[in-house]
């Protein structure tokens, strides 16, 4: 069963990559606001509605600073705080400023702690979005694969003229400051089968990978409910075959079961 957050600041929870995780939902409690529509997605489909408005900037700072204090207080400290939820969170028209914030209260409360965004990379030719993601510790966004077709089949843009192309453009423009997040799978959709994991995909993966060379990579698979029952789980040993490939190009890759 998908599920959607009903909060503004969720959490702490346990991240399978990042650690203890504290998170901030910048999209409607009660919808899903995505510039894709993925058959993996956790929230469901967008097909479900966008809900009520998104949060104000000064509403997400306060819940924020609130949330920070009483962990403070509690001797709770969180090793990162991350932008995530209900779709995509740089869709907020205010993105940028509660990035600021979100650093200054980082800052006050538990300045060890690192900031990251989970973002799908459909927004980065954004200059105001751009220049907020190279201000946080984790920028990771999404590449689910290297071949127009699959992505369309996996990931559906909402952007009909969306290519793998042009997004590879605007990831090299951070110029490595970035992380790359893949999930693999396999299964069927509409009739017809989904697998990133082949020797083409991979081929086409490891060839863009080089062309925006990341600090990171990392790897994982379905972990929980899917809106398209039909997919399954790529095992770790599989995806460590993939990441061995990428080592061998001389990258970091993280493998999450």
């Amino acid at each position: 069963m998908t599920f959607l957050f009903h909060q503004i600041i969720f959490g702490p929870v346990k991240s399978r990559r990042l650690g203890v995780s504290l998170g901030i939902n910048l999209l409607p409690t009660d919808g899903k606001v995505c510039t894709f529509d993925c058959i993996y997605c956790e929230c469901g489909y967008n097909e479900q509605g966008s809900g009520s408005a998104l949060p104000r900037r000064e509403q997400v700072r306060r819940e924020l600073n609130i949330k920070l204090r009483a962990m403070l207080e509690a001797g709770e400290a969180p090793d990162v705080i991350t932008f995530a939820g209900n779709g995509e969170p740089t869709l907020h028209p205010e993105f940028a400023g509660v990035v600021d914030d979100t650093i200054e209260l980082r800052d006050l409360y538990f300045p060890n702690a690192k900031i990251s965004v989970l973002s799908n990379s459909t927004t980065v030719r954004k200059p105001e979005v751009f220049e907020a993601l190279k201000k946080i510790d984790n920028n990771i966004l999404k590449l689910d694969s290297a071949i127009d077709a699959t992505v369309k089949l996996v990931d559906r843009p909402v952007q009909q003229n969306f290519t793998v192309k042009s997004l590879v453009e605007e990831l090299k423009k951070f110029e490595g400051k970035l992380i790359i997040q893949t999930m693999f799978l396999r299964g069927m959709h509409k009739g017809q089968e989904v697998d990133n994991t082949t020797e083409e995909e991979v081929k086409a993966y490891i060839k863009v990978i080089k062309e925006i060379n990341p600090k990171q990579i990392m790897v994982y698979s379905l972990d929980r409910d899917t809106p398209e029952k039909s997919l399954h789980k790529v095992s770790v040993k599989e995806m460590e075959h993939i990441a061995d490939k990428l080592r061998a190009e001389g990258f970091s890759v993280v493998v999450s079961g």
